[in-house]
């Protein structure tokens, strides 16, 4: 009886959907952020990074359908203080995905505003992407049609999750203060 119930609690824990399993730290932080977006009827929010100056973060938000991120750092950044004092974020968000510099940009599609997911459940097509470091990923799970080993591809996710986590927790302090 008791390996009946090992058995069974073995299949349990396996069996767990693959997306719950591939939850990252971006999660709880975009969901968060699309509920204050919602709240405050926002369609797209900017701030700056305090620990990486000449850097911002800015993000279109598209309800129940996706949450568009990116961060980089700006030549001028005098500029993109004024437009985020004025609140015109969508305008920081065009700057710095047009103009941000080479090289320092990450750029985040969150397909269900959800965090990042690295393996999309059952047969959906839906999937997130990023680019990072010039490289563009997406996780679909394929990581031999990337030309990649399976831990590279969960290293690459890893460490997109984290700079989209960080890059998260920007707006979310942003939006926070202008209150």
């Amino acid at each position: 009886m008791f390996r009946g119930f090992a058995v069974a609690l073995a299949v349990a824990v396996t069996c767990t959907p693959v997306a719950a399993q591939e939850a990252g730290k971006s999660a709880a932080l975009a969901k968060q952020l699309a509920q204050l977006l919602d709240a405050k009827k926002l369609d797209s929010i900017a701030g700056a990074d305090s620990q990486n100056l000449g850097t911002y973060v800015a993000a279109l938000y598209y309800p129940g359908t996706e949450l568009l991120l990116v961060s980089a750092k700006y030549a001028a950044p005098p500029l993109l203080t004024e437009k985020i004092g004025h609140k015109n974020y969508r305008d920081v968000y065009i700057d710095l995905n047009s103009a941000g510099i080479a090289g320092s940009k990450l750029w985040v599609e969150d397909l269900f505003a959800d965090g990042l997911v690295a393996r999309p459940a059952g047969d959906s097509l839906a999937t997130d992407s990023c680019e990072m470091e010039g490289k563009k990923l997406v996780f679909n799970g394929e990581w031999k049609k990337a030309k990649m080993s399976e831990a590279e591809y969960t290293k690459a996710y890893t460490q997109a999750d984290e700079a989209y986590a960080r890059a998260l927790q920007i707006l979310i302090d942003q939006l926070k203060s202008s209150t």
